[in-house]
């Protein structure tokens, strides 16, 4: 009662003596500060929209435009031909001289202010055509042509100078829809020797008869979509693969990452939290004033930076049919999640960050907090873990008012969520499956101690060890991945004195955890323990084996000259070759980050090539052919990577047709039959080093564990690796328990021989 009352700013009373007026002069500071930080923030933003506006030209060289045609006319030559004397009769003034001098001046301002602006324009068109060129990305290092020689010039005169997180954004080119035949042919092309010849014909009849019929049809609709949308896959892509889905996406869509294993900056929970969280909300800040440096490829190509935006203070709100996305402008709070019980914890205090001696101490007292949670309160995220449909109405029925609707708020509209495990995690080379055990922590935790919605949550075990578990449909891994990379590297310039604890001190009372409260009634409950029930089957089934693959790295790879991505795909198409004897449609995640609003395109990276390099291997055929099939299935690799970069890969096309055939309501046995086939093999490559903040050669035990994903299917692999320095590789690999011929582990010891195999391969001996 008492913070209500010194809430209250202003209170006016009318009593028989008179009345009576009370000024909180604290509550007015408050107001009046909080106000001033609004209005920077505005004007902030508004600096920013205009810089980006302008760009790759800037402010300054309005002023030198119009300084240059000021000069100019001074000299009694007309640079505008007239038109300054047009605007001149338009101006009203005063009729006299000095009027008319002076709107002389004024005439030749706004001449040149027009002049500055159609060469900011033409700037930024010539800028989107340099930025559609993509060829440069096909030659060989090394071997640059004089057309790439000169675009890379021309991109550094016009590609502007310090450029803000967004510069970049209205001058990147939109994704071109690809030619309709050729995606059909690129597709028959990856299943040709994946199927029986009889097979393979009946899906090649049922092609041409797509690209005769009613494909041309769905295609010029795709066609006009790509006009009018800012990117035709992206936002069908998140509603139809992402907030359409009904099952659960723990396992099944959502992904974590793990620590820097081979160092431990300290054992404190409390104060490797406070660092850390410290450090990613100086990285929100810096993405919220466009601070943060967009990524170059070569330091000069940009890739899209639209997926940041929804980094922080977003949520994934379930919903009967569809979900959806939800972010908040600002968040000055976080939500901590220990022994069931969750707080709310102020990141601010008198409009400035808590500094990490103070949050710790904030933490510090939640660890120590021994009140029992509240009844249904433990296993609450249990609801984000299961099937989408009984939360949605759960959320509606019982969230939607009153004290569980004002806490729900509280972690829907958190910045992120953190979670304090009680459990140690830990990597030690003397017993692998502590590794599995850190994974599976990460992944799913015990199914009700990460709030999955979130678009992520940040996990710090009990001896100091991080993870983090993060929601898909937002963003894709790497936007995560570069969080990571710089929260992690900020840590170690924030330090820890010789007891574990954050350097620095306190220099104010920092604010207490406040406890969020809930009324649970028992259907709820019941509704609470069925999703948990869903969350514990789905965590039982997991089986999940990360390998530290120690052996060699990128540096023997480079030796080979083969890309260490097509090496890696090429072992693993060996790996599974022995253990299933066939081989299967595989897909590798690839970027479209050089188009607007681009996120990924399928790599199908099974070819033929590769697959006779793994019969070759496998067959004990001379090392030389071995090689030389080697390098065959890499330069085919490389091409179809080059041409998914480049907006010619097959799957989103094929998509976003089915997706126009279902609008339509018309069926199309081509579509439904290329979209329906299994990937068996599900890889992905995590980034590692995206930003020269991480400096591996100066301190090689930095490298990151990486992180991994579920199985795609029921009786398949999903497989994830971080190349992490030069001599070491991360796979995540992961299947289903329940089925009778996938086991992850046996996975993890034949790739482990598959690439020594190949490694021998290039002795010489």
């Amino acid at each position: 009662m008492a913070e209500a009352h010194s809430a209250v700013a202003f209170s006016f009373t009318v009593t028989p003596d008179g009345y009576d007026v009370r000024i909180n002069h604290e509550a007015l500071k408050a107001v009046w500060e909080s106000g001033v930080v609004s209005w920077k923030k505005r004007i902030g933003k508004l600096k920013n929209n205009i810089h980006n506006g302008v760009f790759p030209a800037s402010l300054y060289s309005w002023l030198i435009v119009v300084t240059i045609v000021l000069a100019v006319q001074l000299v009694s030559y007309d640079p505008s031909f007239g038109f300054i004397q047009l605007i001149h009769l338009h101006i009203p003034y005063v009729n006299s001289a000095s009027s008319s001098l002076l709107g002389l001046y004024i005439s030749t301002i706004v001449f040149g202010t027009l002049i500055w602006i159609a060469k900011f324009l033409v700037l930024k068109y010539l800028l989107k055509l340099l930025l559609s060129y993509h060829k440069w990305i096909y030659e060989v290092h090394g071997r640059t042509s004089f057309t790439t020689k000169l675009w890379f010039t021309l991109i550094k005169l016009y590609g502007g100078r310090k450029p803000l997180l967004m510069s970049y954004q209205a001058s990147i080119p939109k994704l071109p829809v690809p030619d309709l035949r050729s995606s059909v042919n690129n597709y028959l092309n990856s299943v040709q020797h994946l199927m029986p010849a009889e097979k393979y014909k009946e899906v090649e009849t049922l092609a041409d008869d797509f690209c005769k019929g009613v494909g041309k049809k769905f295609q010029r609709y795709l066609i006009l979509k790509s006009w009018w949308a800012t990117n035709y896959v992206s936002d069908w892509w998140e509603e139809y693969i992402y907030l359409r889905g009904r099952s659960p996406i723990m396992i099944n869509s959502n992904y974590y990452g793990l620590d820097a294993l081979l160092v431990h900056n300290t054992s404190v929970q409390a104060a490797r939290a406070a660092n850390l969280i410290y450090a990613m909300l100086m990285y929100r800040r810096e993405v919220d004033r466009e601070e943060l440096r967009p990524i170059l490829i070569n330091n000069v190509v940009p890739l899209c930076s639209a997926q940041y935006e929804r980094q922080f203070n977003t949520t994934r709100i379930p919903g009967i049919e569809t979900d959806k996305l939800v972010h908040f402008k600002e968040s000055n709070h976080i939500t901590v999640y220990h022994k069931g019980r969750y707080f709310k914890v102020l990141i601010k205090h008198k409009q400035r960050f808590l500094k990490p001696a103070e949050l710790e101490i904030i933490f510090q007292k939640i660890l120590d907090d021994n009140s029992a949670p509240m009844e249904g309160e433990e296993h609450l995220a249990a609801l984000t873990a299961g099937e989408r449909i009984p939360w949605a109405k759960a959320r509606q029925e019982y969230f939607n008012h009153g004290k569980n609707k004002t806490s729900l708020d509280a972690i829907e509209k958190a910045a992120f969520c953190v979670t304090f495990d009680t459990e140690p995690q830990e990597y030690d080379p003397k017993d692998p499956s502590k590794l599995d055990r850190y994974g599976k922590a990460m992944i799913h935790g015990k199914g009700y101690d990460r709030w999955f919605d979130k678009s992520f949550t940040f996990v710090v075990c009990s001896n100091g060890q991080i993870g983090f578990n993060a929601e898909h449909s937002w963003a894709d891994a790497p936007v995560m991945a570069q969080l990571w990379e710089i929260a992690q590297d900020e840590q170690y310039k924030l330090g820890y004195d010789e007891k574990g604890h954050c350097l620095g001190t306190p220099e104010c009372e920092p604010p207490h955890p406040i406890r969020l409260h809930w009324e649970i009634p028992t259907p709820c409950i019941d509704v609470i323990e069925s999703s948990f029930q869903v969350a514990t089957k789905l965590m039982n089934d997991l089986d999940l084996h990360i390998m530290m693959f120690t052996e060699f790295g990128k540096g023997f790879v480079k030796t080979c000259k083969v890309s260490p991505d097509a090496f890696i795909q090429a072992a693993l198409q060996l790996t599974y070759y022995r253990m299933e004897n066939k081989f299967c449609l595989t897909y590798e995640s690839s970027m479209t980050r050089l188009f607007r609003e681009g996120r990924t395109e399928t790599v199908r990276s099974c070819t033929a090539e590769v697959c006779n390099f793994a019969l070759a291997l496998n067959e004990g055929k001379p090392k030389s052919e071995c090689i030389k099939l080697l390098n065959k299935a890499a330069e085919t690799h490389q091409k179809l990577y080059r041409d998914t970069m480049t907006g010619r890969g097959v799957d989103r096309h094929l998509f976003c047709l089915y997706v126009v055939s279902k609008y339509l309501d018309i069926e199309s046995p081509f579509l439904s039959k290329a979209l329906s086939e299994p990937w068996k093999l599900s890889t992905s490559q995590t980034p590692h080093q995206q930003t020269d903040r991480l400096d591996l050669n100066k301190y090689p035990d930095r490298i990151c564990g990486g992180g991994g994903f579920g199985p795609v299917t029921d009786d398949g692999y999903g497989v994830s690796y971080i190349i992490a320095g030069e001599d070491t590789i991360f796979f995540h690999i992961s299947c289903k328990v329940s089925c009778p011929h996938t086991d992850s582990h046996k996975f993890g010891a034949t790739l482990k021989k598959s690439l020594c195999d190949m490694r021998e391969m290039f002795s010489k001996n």
